[in-house]
């Protein structure tokens, strides 16, 4: 935890906050339990369900990293890249399920938070790398 002295409080928080999104929806529903809704929402492109379940479980190892990554990196164009992936995923759902969109803690308000914890670890993150330059 010695690397998590040199951030701010606020940078700490909304890295443990995508972080721990990231790491649960890779594991959990992916690698855990296998859920019938990310098989389903992957089958629209994936038509083979052995190959789609194959995938979910690449998938879920990836965002488990992706968490990792976020939560350590130094590098502020990750949680750039992590709003692009958020605003495709949200685009994906759109598409082919959009009646997620009704349910209670949507994609939709899940994906918006995500992305503005992500605008601030973006800004703080700059903010301490500028700080480090001077």
């Amino acid at each position: 935890m010695n690397r998590f002295k040199e951030n701010s409080p606020v940078l700490v928080t909304a890295r443990l906050v995508l972080a721990f999104s990231w790491i649960y929806q890779g594991a959990v529903p992916k690698l855990i339990c296998r859920s019938p809704g990310e098989i389903e929402l992957l089958e629209h492109v994936i038509k083979v369900n052995e190959l789609a379940c194959t995938l979910i479980v690449w998938m879920g190892y990836g965002e488990v990293l992706f968490g990792f990554l976020l939560l350590f990196t130094s590098r502020s164009w990750v949680f750039l890249l992590n709003i692009l992936a958020l605003v495709i995923l949200l685009g994906y759902v759109a598409v082919f399920q959009p009646e997620l969109f009704t349910l209670p803690f949507n994609p939709l308000i899940l994906n918006v938070s995500l992305i503005g914890m992500s605008l601030i670890a973006y800004g703080e993150l700059r903010k301490n790398n500028y700080r480090a330059e001077r």
